[in-house]
């Protein structure tokens, strides 16, 4: 017994582990690192179109573009606890390298012909030098303003300061720039999402944003990790009025399970579900007369802001869902209010399943359950409970 290590509370002599490292480790791993150097660097990761609607509130078509980036310098730091963007990225995209993949994405989709919208997304923010080379940076700038197309980018705070906006206006004056606020508190940003910036860092970039002549675009998170169900849904009502006025849209982006991070690790333990479809309906029916004072629709005298909610995997298991049966009606009405700010999309939806989540949320408000209350939506209840 003499031979024996003795424990203790504060743990050995080995060096301790930073969190950062914990969280990364998955960037890390052999399986990452193939994966991510087997991407072809003059290829951006995604090129297709969808239905939109312009600033003035036209229909129109508009083209995405998701480039392949060296990703996003707070990830190299730190990183949110569910962005799984760095599995997209290659670590040695240079200029000439983004410029062939904007070429490919043009001839992809004929120059972007019939397009009156592109948002160009990379992972990170298209306005920070240290991730996208500055003579690329213009590139997209000039030329979606020399096409009359109008242009929307990703960035965090740091880099809508007044000397990078205005910079950025003179090459491109009438763009739009999409901000991942997520939460509008500070505990949540910090805790649940460790987002690397604040409340009033967001309401700065906007007031640069504003005083450069550009529109804003926030997007906020619905059920972050470590929050229950019911809670998710009366915070985000609560954020949605906080941003409105200063946004001139707001993207609801419900929580979708990604490859490699801190949420994909509670999902598998079993110790957080994404969020139910008719969670996402209930919050489009609290928001709406925030949105639309007057009962109006997309495009009316009465817009506050325009309020968009795209579910990424909606229907699947790891994104956004109901039972199964309902799905697909459910995503598409909560895709058309998306462009028609209509409530009327709505009508007549039902299912069994509802009756389950709204009592799910109901116990989620009633009880102080951090992680929420919510068992697995598909196959046997029974089973379900059982299980560990």
């Amino acid at each position: 017994m003499s031979d024996a290590q003795r424990l203790n509370l504060v743990g050995d002599s080995s060096s301790a582990v930073r969190l950062h490292d914990m969280i990364k480790a998955p960037e890390n791993t052999e399986w990452a690192q193939e994966k991510k150097n087997s991407w072809d660097a003059t290829e951006p990761a995604t090129v297709y179109h969808t239905p939109e609607m312009m600033p003035d509130g036209t229909h129109t078509t508009a083209a995405t573009v998701i480039l392949r980036t060296k990703g996003c310098h707070w990830w190299w730091s730190s990183g949110c606890t569910f962005c799984g963007y760095f599995n997209d990225t290659r670590d040695d995209v240079e200029s000439e390298d983004l410029h062939a993949q904007w070429e490919y994405s043009k001839q992809k989709l004929s120059g972007f012909k019939d397009m009156g919208m592109i948002k160009v997304y990379t992972s990170g923010s298209l306005l920070e030098d240290r991730e996208i080379p500055v003579d690329f940076q213009e590139t997209v700038l000039r030329e979606c303003h020399e096409m009359g197309k109008h242009l929307i980018i990703e960035s965090r705070t740091e880099q809508c300061n007044e000397e990078k906006l205005e910079w950025a206006a003179s090459i491109n004056p009438d763009f739009t720039v999409a901000i991942g606020l997520e939460a509008y508190d500070d505990e949540v940003l910090r805790f649940h999402i460790n987002k690397g910036f604040t409340v009033n860092s967001w309401n700065r970039a906007v007031s640069n944003l504003q005083s450069a002549g550009l529109r804003v675009k926030t997007y906020l998170m619905f059920k972050p990790p470590f929050m229950s169900e019911g809670d998710s849904l009366e915070q985000c009502v609560k954020w949605i009025t906080a941003v409105a006025e200063q946004s001139d849209e707001i993207s609801v982006n419900p929580m979708n399970i990604q490859r490699g991070t801190i949420i994909d690790r509670l999902f598998r333990a079993r110790e957080y579900r994404p969020p139910w479809l008719w969670s996402l309906v209930s919050l489009i029916e609290r928001a709406h007369p925030l949105i639309h004072p007057e009962g109006g629709i997309n495009g009316g005298d009465d817009q506050v802001s325009r309020l968009i909610i795209h579910p990424t995997a909606g229907g699947r298991v790891r994104g956004s869902h109901n039972c199964g049966s309902c799905d697909k009606h459910v995503v598409a009405a909560i895709e058309r209010y998306s462009v028609s700010g209509d409530l009327l999309e709505f009508e007549g939806l039902d299912c069994d399943c509802k009756r389950i989540w709204m009592n799910e949320v109901k116990i989620d408000t009633s009880f102080p359950a951090v992680l929420g209350t919510g068992i697995a939506r598909r196959g046997d209840i029974l089973l379900n409970l059982r299980s560990p």
